[in-house]
């Protein structure tokens, strides 16, 4: 049976989809923006703020969903710009110590301009 997981401490589905949808033992966390949930504004225009703020979101959302970050094992994260890649890691690797499975991709656009995006696999 599938659960669809929704939060109000992170950012609202701008689209069609879930926030997250919980199946068995896994919790897939649909692609998280760096969107402030408690006023729908985007995080600063640089992406170690936009990171951040991603990562906040995830956060949030794994919490209310009875997750936590080391429940990660895989994450795909898009950037519109490779030239981010370092910083964005910088960030990153703040908050996942424990290194999860990850895919990377420099996309054309991100919606509402983001510089970033992660989407989360999370198993418990």
């Amino acid at each position: 049976m599938l659960e669809h997981i929704s939060t109000p401490n992170a950012p609202a589905a701008i689209g069609p989809y879930s926030q997250a949808v919980k199946a068995g033992g896994f919790l897939y966390l649909s692609g998280m923006m760096p969107i402030n949930p408690a006023d729908g504004t985007l995080a600063p225009s640089e992406i170690k703020a936009q990171t951040a703020q991603i990562l906040k979101n995830i956060d949030a959302l794994l919490t209310d969903a009875g997750y936590c970050e080391a429940d990660v094992v895989k994450t795909t994260c898009f950037l519109s710009d490779i030239a981010n890649f370092g910083a964005f890691n910088e960030v990153y690797a703040e908050y996942f110590t424990h290194k999860p499975a990850r895919s990377c991709f420099a996309v054309k656009d991100l919606p509402k301009g983001a510089l970033a995006e992660v989407e989360v696999v999370a198993y418990k």
